[in-house]
């Protein structure tokens, strides 16, 4: 396989002042396995993109003699929608085909080569299972956009990347380590897991924070570290929800789950190479556990056999929830050009939920989860899902609906799919 990345610059020309940004580090060799590239607009084929002969030139007088200067026509033509739609022309020009089930995923198959590429803002990736196919892409982007070659993919938008015959190891070390250090916590105690079980963070009274800027900025930073670390989902949810008023019992909660990162910030998601073609999911609901509002938490947690790939926090509404987030998958996997045409496994805890989901006779209790009650039916008729009991010791989906206690939590842990590349040997 072959992985690229892409950026974008203003063209060059007259107005040669502006430069495609260099943020790739060296231009390497093509080789199968994860590679990026770098490109911006070509000047020469952008006839549409000229630049004005004064960009800088004043717009009529405005109020009391103030002038405001005019946007360059050239900055118009290469703002974000306007590159994408230029982008996904050439894309689709040369093959490609735009997922329906992910707008910024392109695939290209032509016998036995495919091609997949991600676009993320001004950035792509490309994934091929043929080198000289590859090759031959990039330099059909190289005639239409200035491009650089950033070689195997090891860093991406904060992710760290490492491949080997075993399969793929995501993590955000680098990530952890600059959270720990501007937080002051490298020296910190680890924490053994990220929040206390009884934590009543809901009904905390103490003092309200006099800066409440670096609470709010520590999680948005969490919450971007979830996407390889789904054990803090749940501490970074309940946190989150005191983000307007926060107390010094959230900072110290916050604090808490940084503690619990300094054990290990190198562990992330391992996706397995030999991984089966089988889709497993589990979903859970912790039912009216908030205090204040009585609403329900509920979570799911999606593998493609044993690489996760999907988990959020959202017990039978629960099990549409994810019966959603399986047919969604099912297509972006189709996408991809892998058929999955056996049923997706979906695991819950609660046998009157998936008792209403193959009972066909409704009840006057259950009416108002009718809608529910009828697309998880409608996909268990159509062989899409089938459902089975799990143990509650065994719900992996507990991990994102309520705080565990330490043992339970590092067992659930194991089951994610989480794995510390950094760890002694």
């Amino acid at each position: 396989m072959g992985l690229c990345r892409t950026s974008y610059g203003i063209p060059s020309g007259d107005w040669g002042r502006h430069t495609t940004s260099d943020r790739g580090r060296s231009a390497t060799t093509p080789s199968p396995g994860l590679s990026g590239i770098t490109v911006g607009p070509d000047p020469e084929i952008s006839s549409s993109a000229s630049p004005p002969s004064s960009p800088t030139a004043p717009s009529p007088t405005l109020g009391r003699g103030k002038r405001q200067k005019k946007v360059p026509s050239v900055l118009k033509d290469y703002s974000p929608r306007n590159w994408f739609a230029k982008l996904s022309t050439a894309l689709r020009s040369y093959g490609f085909l735009q997922s329906h089930a992910d707008h910024t995923l392109f695939t290209y198959k032509k016998g036995d080569v495919f091609l997949s590429v991600l676009v993320y803002v001004d950035d792509l990736i490309l994934a091929g299972n043929s080198s000289t196919a590859c090759s031959s892409f990039k330099k059909y982007l190289n005639d239409y956009f200035k491009l650089k070659d950033l070689g195997p993919l090891k860093y991406f938008l904060g992710i760290e990347a490492a491949r080997g015959p075993r399969g793929l190891f995501l993590s955000q070390h680098k990530y952890a380590l600059d959270i720990l250090s501007e937080s002051g916590l490298s020296a910190s105690k680890p924490a053994a897991f990220p929040m206390e079980q009884n934590h009543g963070l809901a009904l905390a009274g103490g003092p309200l924070l006099s800066d409440p800027g670096p609470y709010r900025r520590l999680i948005g930073r969490l919450v971007y570290f979830t996407i390889t670390r789904p054990d803090i989902c749940y501490a970074v949810h309940v946190l989150s929800q005191f983000m307007q008023s926060p107390r010094s019992q959230h900072w110290d909660a916050a604090l808490r789950v940084l503690r619990y990162l300094k054990a290990a910030p190198g562990q992330g998601l391992f996706l397995p190479a030999d991984s089966p073609l089988q889709i497993y999911a589990f979903c859970d609901s912790d039912w009216a556990s908030c205090p204040l509002t009585r609403r329900s938490v509920t979570g799911y947690f999606v593998s493609l056999g044993n690489s996760p790939i999907s988990s959020a926090e959202a017990e039978y509404r629960s099990m549409a929830v994810t019966t959603c987030e399986l047919t969604w998958l099912k297509s972006f996997l189709l996408s991809l050009g892998l058929h999955h045409d056996r049923p997706m496994r979906l695991f819950c805890d609660n046998q009157a939920a998936l008792h209403i989901a193959s009972n066909p006779v409704f009840h006057e209790r259950t009416k108002h989860i009718e809608i529910d009650c009828h697309y998880v039916r409608e996909q268990l008729l159509a062989g899409n899902i089938s459902t089975a009991h799990v143990r509650t010791a065994q719900q992996v989906a507990d991990i994102f609906t309520k705080a565990l206690g330490r043992h339970q939590f590092h067992y659930l842990c194991g089951k994610l799919g989480i794995r510390n590349l950094f760890a002694p040997t």
